[in-house]
């Protein structure tokens, strides 16, 4: 079994923002040779997330609104009390979850037709970073 690591670093200039990372994450399974095995895909930061979903701006919208209306922010959270302004950005992450596994299958990510890799930032304005992590022969 072989393994490769990426790290890819984004700048989030806005405090939330969504990137699409499919093509960066088959560029790290293409970088490590293994044809058959899985990727993880996982957010380093506990206020960011990835998923797996279709790449349609009205879905976007439509997931935002709804991490909003399950944890809106609001100057209240106890997590305030640390000096910190971004408690929300840490219960958003929690629905979303901070990693994904896909599989791989003769060199490409097995996804389902509209199936897209994204990293979603909930509390941007600083340098973040994502680890890919591939195992597979």
């Amino acid at each position: 079994m072989k393994s490769h690591t990426k790290y890819l670093w984004f700048e989030a200039p806005r405090r939330r923002q969504l990137f699409h990372i499919t093509r960066e994450v088959q560029q790290a399974v293409d970088e490590s040779g293994i044809r058959e095995g899985f990727v993880l895909v996982s957010a380093m930061h506990i206020t960011a997330g990835v998923f797996v979903n279709d790449n349609e701006p009205g879905l976007h919208e439509d997931i935002w609104e709804w991490l909003e209306k399950l944890a809106p922010q609001r100057p209240d959270y106890r997590h305030h009390l640390t000096g910190e302004d971004n408690g929300d950005a840490h219960l958003k992450s929690l629905l979303i979850h901070h990693q994904v596994v896909v599989p791989i299958t003769d060199g490409r990510l097995d996804l389902g037709p509209w199936q897209r890799i994204f990293y979603a930032e909930f509390d941007g304005q600083r340098r973040k970073r994502l680890i890919i992590k591939i195992l597979g022969f």
